[in-house]
């Protein structure tokens, strides 16, 4: 038992480990690959959570361990990749340290997530997993030659989107959680919308749907926001 209770804790560093060797080689290699580590990162972050819950071995270590895992991995990881994505399409030689803003805010984010009693059936403010995500596929759209890839040539648009997204993930602003009291259409549309949205950006783009997919779910979330605003109303 006392092997068991500590494979959460594990799945948990194999997450860190995910993130350290990930910002080693964008450092070295440039951001195209940098998604596929924060990709194994997620996988692990979702398994230590679902593995303690299972376990039953849920604790305050965990929680914590958790959050500084995700700031690496979800808060500096992509930070060097906007970084780098950033410098490669040339401008302003200080246009890239705005990307830094992300890990800066990434931190306040995941600090909030831990007090904030409020985040139990939605999101205030934008995840750190989605916003890693959302970066670490801007390379793959940047590569190809679709209306999105030349878009992302444009150091400006690039800085702007980093900053936009930083400032996000503290937003006071409701998000999507897909946490499902029950499986009524009724009562999860916007969530059966956001799914539908993001299997149809991964079949048509691929990984590089993914970018497309976070934009949907702050989307959708703004839409249910309003919905929710004026059902209250009436």
């Amino acid at each position: 038992m006392s092997v068991i209770r500590h494979i959460p804790n594990t799945l948990t560093c194999l997450n860190l480990l995910s993130g350290m060797i990930g910002i080693l080689y964008v450092v070295q290699n440039g951001p195209y690959y940098g998604f596929y580590f924060i990709l194994a990162a997620a996988v692990f972050d979702f398994f230590d959570g679902f593995a303690a819950r299972w376990l039953k071995v849920q604790g305050e270590m965990g929680k914590q361990l958790d959050s500084l895992a995700d700031m690496v991995t979800f808060g500096v990881l992509p930070s060097f990749i906007a970084f780098f994505l950033i410098q490669s399409a040339g401008g302003h030689p200080f246009l890239p340290y705005l990307a830094f803003l992300i890990g800066i805010q990434s931190a306040l984010r995941l600090a909030k997530f831990n007090i904030d009693e409020r985040q139990e059936d939605r999101f205030i403010g934008l995840p750190t997993p989605a916003n890693a995500l959302f970066f670490s596929t801007l390379p793959l759209l940047a590569a190809g030659e679709s209306f999105f890839g030349e878009l992302l040539q444009n150091p400006w648009l690039l800085s702007t989107i980093s900053v936009l997204f930083a400032l996000l993930l503290t937003a006071e602003i409701p998000l999507i959680a897909l946490k499902f009291k029950d499986y009524s259409w009724k009562n999860n549309l916007f969530r059966y919308l956001l799914v539908l949205v993001s299997a149809g950006s991964l079949a048509f783009w691929g990984w590089a749907g993914i970018p497309l997919a976070v934009l949907a779910y702050i989307l959708l979330s703004l839409i249910n926001n309003r919905f929710e605003k004026n059902e209250g109303k009436t």
